[in-house]
């Protein structure tokens, strides 16, 4: 019977006969023992098979030994980093074996923290700070001991003393935000690694791999006490790459057994790393791409920030998931290794809360969306850098991620210099604490000069923080905030041994150390000290200064306790007092002296009068060179006059009025300006001059222009070559034009506004030429070109005509940082130098030879151009500096060894300007009506300008 393939044979209880039945028991016993046997073999074989191959499964093939050390790794990626410790140290890591002790004795010490016992409440008022008289024992790179009289006796006698003859004794200086030998000084293309501009999140790249420790400006930088320094790499990338912090001893000549980028590192144990990220405009400009890649917009960059933490979100979790099997089953047991991938390994750290977060902010849409993307994917920001509107936001900073509120890295006053700039407050540090938050001053070197950053520290006193909170902003704050607050930022023992004793208050103007001590090393084998008096430090601490915002405006006014009158005897009557009576009346000053009879009128009347304490009466300050009138932000080509190398063209076609600028600068005593069209980039020059003043409504105001044409000007430093392919043809080019001038008849030309009229001003000696350069190469070769132009004139037919004076042409030098190397020459041919800036620090290479003051120079270009009998002006490089304008007077009068007096000093700012330019005032305009009073010496730090006169008869401003 045959069935379909898909059935079952029928079940049957009774057997069917068969063939094989036929067969003889025994050998159907034998058969069956044969199967039996086969199928025990084969069960056995498959059995043996499955178990060979379960052994082969939990033993693989990867190497055990890379598998272990990825093991190993999981415990580094656990590891989460704690501040090291300070006190209870035997010696400093970074201790170089053989130096000795030093005792400093008798010095005024900040030790960076409040009394014992004092309350957190009361520590953050400020109270329970205070300078005290002390030594100070270094020895193994740590500070061992600060108590009173230390027995020298008591100490190992190779012990060095020194004495600091009871000046101010603070930690070394800290510098959270600088590029210093990333961005070597000066500026060469070869030099420069800021940014690795390869791709717009670069978390993979390191600053340490581009330091040059040859860079000159490490040294300058330590020049001005700071021994510390957050190296960041720039913030062209929203994710810009890993960043290092290095102290400021270099090579065997700073007590160092090596040069090495290893052996700047302030922490060799490696306890934190860190990181630099950047919002805002510069991500979107430098990589935006409309149509081929991004980000072009603040949204792009968001989503940059986002996908790039996502990545290295993913890479955390597929980390934690091995390591968490690898520690359940045994590395012998795993089928992959760790998963790794050095692009995001950085940003996973980041997640892991092993690398502190610096983050470059300007506005609140860029704070806020970064506090958004911290919350997202939980990690802390240390702080946010630049930071100009985070004052206007507190509440934002608050809601970040993490334990604390990030701290906001500053500038005291420089802003306005592109669009996320403009909104910004000098008193930002100050709001920023009454609100909670930490401000930290910095210098984002070189884009201020790291040399000077405790002078942002003093302005900012000046704006209203309180003065421990000052102090604190460059040495306990940033020392903190980079979880070395244990180790740096204050002088008790365990701390590393890193000090400055300054020679004057370091929150006061021109203040500069005498030595610098790091690990317990002194820096500078024969540091240049400057003359100056020792004055007690100020006890108990400076209360926090009052600051003036609302302004009024009046036309009567009596100020008393004016203590000096800096404006012409003619309207001192009678009063060689210092306590002085200033009256104005209808916007002008009719009295200075006792003043009884306007003081009793004044009073019977209800007209304010304000009582000063040390007040001082001045001619208003004059900015020259700057771009003020011409410009409001400086990156914004729609609020800019514009350039071309090959235009000339007169500043007053351009004028511009009612900017912030101008605000600003007639809010500090800027009454007047002269500014001149722009050659090519900042503070270069090519036109003609105008001079005006700050308050002044429109061009056609009357007064608002005291000068329509002051100067012709040309640009030979470093930029001129983008207009004559090189600087020899460029002083080829205005030797020939002089020339050509003198032979001319251009006076008398149909165009009297054509650059040869001019021109011919000059050689007629009617206008001078203001030549804006650096370098001495260049001034000298001028200083030649003047000299036949001037032999010319004297042989021509135009010397019986011509205004000029036997002197020749006036030749007028902006910047001049080089120029005092050709003092005596200076003086000889009666060339004024307007100083701009007036503390160069070798930025470019036409300033490599310029002198950056003491420790390390014995003066600056001011003290050797006074000295050499050189008219001297001080210009401001950028217009932000308009708050500083006699801040810079300051500095060169109190570090000038007592060569300018008061009045030489504001000279420098005011009229030293229109002698050197052989501008005179006209008889109408030597009215009463353009002064200011000041609250306080306009030299010093704290000086509160109370009353602007402006020149225009519009009544007088009022700061209550």
């Amino acid at each position: 019977m045959e069935y379909e393939k898909s059935e079952l044979p029928p079940y049957s209880a009774v057997a069917t006969p068969d063939w094989r039945r036929r067969w003889s028991p025994r050998r159907s016993r034998g058969v069956r023992f044969v199967v039996l046997a086969c199928l025990s073999f084969i069960v056995y074989a498959q059995w043996r098979q499955i178990e060979s191959h379960q052994k082969h499964s939990s033993q693989t093939q990867l190497s055990i030994e890379k598998l272990e050390e990825d093991l190993r790794v999981c415990s580094k990626l656990r590891y989460k980093p704690q501040d090291p410790i300070g006190f209870g140290r035997e010696r400093n890591a970074r201790y170089v074996e053989g130096h000795k002790p030093t005792l400093i004795k008798n010095a005024t010490i900040w030790v960076g923290e409040p009394a014992e016992g004092t309350s957190a409440e009361d520590a953050r008022a400020g109270r329970g700070f205070s300078w005290i008289d002390a030594d100070v024992l270094l020895e193994y790179g740590l500070i061992k001991e600060v108590g009173k009289s230390i027995d020298v006796a008591s100490l190992s006698s190779d012990t060095i003393v020194w004495d600091a003859k009871g000046r101010q004794l603070t930690s070394g200086i800290i510098d959270m935000h600088s590029h210093a030998g990333v961005d070597s000084l000066p500026e060469l293309r070869g030099n420069d690694d800021t940014n690795e501009m390869g791709s717009d999140i670069t978390p993979y790249v390191r600053s340490i791999d581009g330091i040059n420790v040859f860079d000159h400006q490490i040294q300058v930088i330590k020049s001005g006490g700071v021994t510390t320094s957050l190296i960041l790499p720039g913030s062209a990338n929203n994710i810009g790459g890993e960043a290092y912090v290095i102290k400021h001893a270099v090579g065997k000549p700073d007590g160092r057994n090596e040069t090495s980028i290893a052996d700047l590192l302030a922490d060799p144990d490696g306890n934190w790393r860190y990181i630099k990220m950047a919002c805002g405009e510069n991500a979107k400009r430098v990589y935006g791409s409309p149509g081929e890649h991004g980000p072009t917009s603040r949204l792009g960059e968001s989503f940059e920030f986002r996908h790039a933490f996502e990545q290295a979100a993913k890479l955390v979790q597929a980390q934690d998931d091995w390591c968490n099997s690898a520690d359940a089953v045994g590395v012998e047991s795993m089928s992959s290794y760790l998963p790794q991938d050095l692009k995001w390994e950085t940003l996973s750290a980041v997640l892991r809360g092993q690398v502190h977060v610096n983050t470059h902010c300007y506005t609140v849409p860029d704070l806020e969306a970064f506090v958004d993307h911290t919350n997202e994917f939980k990690f802390p920001v240390r702080a946010f850098h630049h930071a100009h509107q985070t004052f206007l936001a507190p509440e934002v900073l608050k809601r970040a991620y993490g334990d604390s509120p990030p701290a906001s890295a500053l500038f005291a006053d420089n802003m306005w210099y592109k669009a996320e700039a403009y909104i910004a407050s000098e008193y930002a540090g100050k709001i920023l604490y009454e609100n909670g938050l930490t401000p930290i001053y910095v210098s984002d070197n070189p884009v201020l000069n790291a040399q000077h950053v405790v002078f942002e520290a003093a302005k900012a006193f000046g704006y209203g923080l309180p003065y421990h909170a000052a102090l604190a902003a460059v040495t306990t704050a940033p020392a903190e905030r980079l979880g070395l607050g244990e180790r740096i930022g204050k002088v008790k023992p365990g701390f590393d041994a890193d000090i400055v004793v300054w020679d004057s208050d370091p929150l006061s103007v021109g203040a500069a150390p005498i030595q610098v001590w790091i690990d317990g090393t002194a820096q500078f084998d024969d540091p240049v000290e400057l003359k100056k008096p020792i004055i007690p430090a100020a006890s108990p601490v400076p209360e926090a200064l009052a600051v003036t915002d609302e302004a009024i405006t009046v036309d009567d006014v009596v100020f008393t306790g004016v203590s000096k009158s800096f404006l012409s005897s003619d309207l001192q009557q009678g009063s060689d007092r210092e306590d002085l009576t200033v009256a104005i009346s209808r916007g002008k000053i009719t009295c200075i002296g006792k003043c009884e009879a306007e003081l009793e009128v004044a009073t019977k009347a209800g007209i304010k009068v304000i009582a000063l304490e040390n007040g001082y009466l001045t001619k208003p300050f004059t900015v020259f060179g700057s771009s003020l009138g011409l410009n409001a932000i400086d990156a914004e080509s729609d609020t800019d006059n514009g350039y071309g190398p090959e235009i000339f063209s007169r500043a007053i076609d351009g004028l511009a009025f009612e900017t912030k600028k101008l605000f600003y600068a007639q809010k500090y005593g800027v009454t007047r300006a002269i500014s001149s069209p722009k050659y090519s980039g900042q503070s270069t020059h090519q036109g003609t001059s105008v001079g005006f003043r700050t308050a002044g409504k429109h061009a056609l105001e009357r007064g608002a222009v005291f000068a329509d044409d002051v100067a012709v000007h040309y640009t030979m430093d470093l930029h001129a070559k983008s207009g004559s392919t090189s600087i020899s043809n460029a002083v080829n080019t205005l030797r020939h034009k002089l020339l050509e001038a003198i032979d001319s008849n251009a006076t008398a030309a149909a165009d009297p506004f054509a650059e040869a009229a001019f021109l011919a001003k000059v050689i007629d000696g009617s206008l001078p030429l203001a030549i804006t350069t650096q370098s001495a190469d260049v001034i000298a070769a001028l200083l030649k070109v003047k000299s036949v132009v001037d032999k010319a004139i004297a042989s021509s037919p135009r010397s019986t005509t011509s205004t000029s004076s036997s002197d020749g042409i006036s030749l007028v030098i902006i910047g001049g940082a080089e120029s005092f190397l050709l003092a005596e020459e200076l003086a000889a041919a009666h060339v004024g130098v307007v100083l701009s800036p007036l503390l160069s620090y070798r930025s470019t290479w036409d300033q490599r030879r310029a002198l950056t003051g003491a420790p390390l120079t014995n003066g600056t270009a001011v003290d050797k151009l006074v000295a050499a009998g050189v008219r001297v002006a001080v210009g401001t490089e950028e217009d932000w500096q308009v708050r500083d304008v006699g801040l810079f007077a300051g500095i060169a009068y109190r570090n000038g060894g007592g060569a300018l007096s008061e009045k030489d000093a504001l000279d420098l700012v005011s009229d030293n300007v229109y002698e050197i330019l052989g501008l005179e005032e006209k008889e109408e305009e030597k009215s009463a009506d353009e002064f200011v009073v000041f609250e306080g010496s306009p030299l010093e730090i704290g000086a509160r300008v109370r009353a602007v006169g402006s020149g225009l008869g519009t009544g007088v401003t009022v700061f209550v």
